[in-house]
């Protein structure tokens, strides 16, 4: 694994809005329903800094010590069952070469140590190639094509892939 694969998790703080905002662009958001109005970036940041079941990550490279990211986790109801949700978002200057992987790898330890939960899904949109296959690469289980409601209003098409937190 070269040295741009090694990433650190950092606690979302105060500081990160600007890394939302490099985020919020037609490219990166195109899976997602589109860039949003810098309102609610800020009012994104603000629910990121004050998630109280699960925790929000910049995702940092450990050489330079870059933003390269984000990834969190979350709780959520899915069919009758708690469990952990997580997303990502990796800048294009990093993408394709690992960092989201290293980063679903980590955040897997992370949520592992926590204990409270068996399922972590992540719900990528079927045609989101590359966070399909993030998913695949860390290990997660396709469990089939879903309807899932982002952003709040919309329905997308959507892989649930599920990662056993309790497993091996």
């Amino acid at each position: 694994m070269s040295d741009l694969q090694v990433v650190r998790l950092v606690p979302w703080a105060e500081g990160d809005l600007a890394l939302l905002r490099r985020i919020n662009t037609p490219e990166m958001k195109r899976y997602v329903g589109g860039p949003e109005t810098d309102e609610q970036v800020e009012a994104r940041h603000r629910r990121y800094l004050a998630l109280g079941t699960g925790q929000m990550f910049r995702v940092e490279l450990v050489a330079s010590g870059d933003a390269a990211g984000t990834i969190g986790h979350w709780e959520r109801e899915w069919h009758g069952e708690r469990v952990y949700e997580t997303g990502w978002s990796v800048l294009p200057e990093f993408q394709g070469r690992g960092v989201a992987v290293a980063a679903a790898r980590a955040l897997i330890e992370v949520v592992r140590a926590e204990g409270r939960h068996r399922w972590l899904h992540a719900y990528p949109g079927v045609d989101n190639t590359a966070s399909n296959a993030i998913c695949r690469r860390a290990g997660f289980e396709l469990v089939g094509e879903t309807e899932f409601e982002y952003p709040p209003g919309s329905l997308m098409r959507s892989h649930d892939w599920r990662y056993d937190l309790r497993g091996a």
